[in-house]
């Protein structure tokens, strides 16, 4: 039986995967819980400068696996709380990462599937993919974040319009709307990600953290906070190694090697 969820680390890059192609990588407790093992297993090493984030087969994720909730009875409320609760311990651990993670989504991307792909930094999607919310189609409320991470991308009135109505968005129109960073032609995904993934790698991981940390602060401080912040961060990261080798690479007129003590 294979794994749900893959891990591999090579060269600076983590790459998960979601590996239940049969059923559309649908969301289980038996992926989840692989999920969230993965995602916090990155906080512990050191050799990982990106993470990217796929689907195996023809889908990135349709979502939560309605088989299961069915066949869990009277027992449905527990069964999804566990499975929402432990998705989300995963996406706070990917959010977390220094590491800037980049969603990789090829066909569809609905309800949990679509709130972990536009929960990273970064998403490429191919030309074919498709995002939907799909939720309130079966009488749920989002999970995933997406009440968090949808009108903070989007605006809230769209929020409500998408959440609401399950408009299906081609590739290009959630790149319109600010979910996708880029859209690529399906038979060049994977390399671009690749590439991406791996100029990410090569960068200096401790800056890209205080990118993601000082962005996410914007939402629930003042000015005056966000400032005193930004200059203590980027002098804490100017006396810091990477910082260090910036600077005198510029001064040089070279490439910086970043990572290196």
């Amino acid at each position: 039986m294979n794994d749900p969820v893959t891990l591999r680390v090579e060269d600076r890059v983590a790459r998960i995967t979601f590996n239940r192609p049969e059923v559309g990588n649908a969301l289980d407790p038996g992926l989840v819980h692989a999920f969230r093992d993965a995602a916090e297993s990155l906080d512990e090493r050191d050799d990982v400068g990106a993470v990217l984030l796929t689907g195996a087969g023809r889908n990135f994720s349709v979502g939560g696996d309605l088989r299961f909730m069915h066949d869990a009875g009277d027992d449905v409320a527990d069964a999804v709380y566990g499975l929402a609760s432990t998705m989300h311990a995963a996406i706070l651990a990917l959010a977390e990462l220094d590491a800037p993670v980049i969603s990789v989504v090829r066909g569809a991307a609905a309800g949990g599937g679509m709130s972990i792909a536009i929960a990273a930094d970064l998403v490429l999607a191919a030309e074919s993919a498709r995002f939907t919310m799909a939720y309130t189609a079966i009488g749920f409320s989002p999970d995933g974040g997406s009440s968090w991470t949808l009108p903070r991308i989007v605006g809230m009135r769209r929020a409500i319009e998408l959440i609401l109505l399950n408009e299906p968005l081609s590739a290009a129109r959630a790149h319109a709307l600010g979910l996708v960073t880029r859209v690529v032609a399906d038979d060049a995904l994977d390399a671009e990600a690749e590439a991406l993934a791996a100029k990410l790698a090569r960068g200096p991981v401790g800056a890209h953290g205080a990118v993601k940390r000082l962005l996410r602060e914007t939402y629930k401080t003042t000015l005056a906070k966000q400032l005193e912040d930004e200059a203590h961060t980027i002098a804490g990261l100017a006396a810091a190694p990477d910082g260090r080798e910036g600077v005198l690479a510029f001064l040089d007129k070279r490439a910086p090697h970043f990572g290196e003590p």
